[in-house]
């Protein structure tokens, strides 16, 4: 494989934390997907613990053994660890801060929907500020982890992910250079230690303008924006 190297961000004896790339598969297809690129570089088989899609760069942990991948698994099904994602939209959301609430169901060609019941809802929360001209710069929080769920509440606010060609307009979506959603940061604590993570982006012209790095300078650790929200 003539793959770049993956970026690792931590490593302990327990779990690694890396940096995937937009554009990368999670799992094997055609090519080795990122959790194999990762278990290759590094000599020895991971674990994942979430995913991330395709088009999604950012943060992910990968655990180094099946105690500590059910340890992660657990403490994700409790929402006991912090997850924080950025994103641009190239359209203004009907709120500019707040929650998207509701069920997601299937919709056509693998897509979701969100819907006004209120089952096992998707809950999302968000800030979102103005960058360059139509530009709308987001820090979300997904307090669930459902299938597609940033992508489908940021459609459902008017404002779809820029670059996103399966909720956005396909004919602007193919300009992007890539999907401009990135899993942006982590917080949590495992076995009474605490962790605290953050990967900035650094592709994508719009993710690497100077008005996106002048705002992540103020969101620099993006759980002090939601708590008092």
């Amino acid at each position: 494989m003539n793959q770049k190297p993956v970026r690792i961000v931590h490593e302990n004896d327990r779990f690694v934390l890396a940096a995937k790339k937009a554009g990368v598969n999670f799992h094997s297809e055609e090519e080795a997907g990122f959790v194999l690129q990762v278990s290759e570089q590094l000599g020895i088989p991971l674990f994942p613990v979430h995913r991330l899609d395709k088009m999604t760069s950012g943060l992910v942990i990968l655990a180094k053994n099946a105690e500590t991948a059910a340890q992660f698994g657990k403490m994700f099904e409790n929402r006991k660890i912090e997850k924080y994602y950025l994103a641009i939209s190239m359209r203004k959301p009907k709120k500019k801060m707040g929650w998207i609430k509701g069920d997601m169901a299937s919709a056509r060609r693998g897509d979701y929907k969100l819907l006004t019941t209120m089952t096992n809802p998707a809950i999302t929360q968000f800030i979102s500020c103005a960058l360059r001209t139509h530009e709308r710069f987001f820090l979300i929080k997904p307090h669930t982890g459902k299938t597609h769920q940033i992508r489908v509440a940021l459609k459902s606010l008017g404002s779809p992910i820029a670059g996103d060609e399966r909720y956005a307009q396909s004919d602007e979506a193919r300009k992007e250079e890539r999907g401009y959603l990135h899993a942006y940061a982590l917080r949590f604590d495992l076995n009474g230690e605490a962790f605290e993570f953050i990967a900035p982006p650094d592709k994508g012209e719009r993710f690497v303008s100077t008005e996106c790095k002048a705002q992540l300078e103020l969101w620099s650790h993006p759980w002090e924006q939601f708590s008092l929200k």
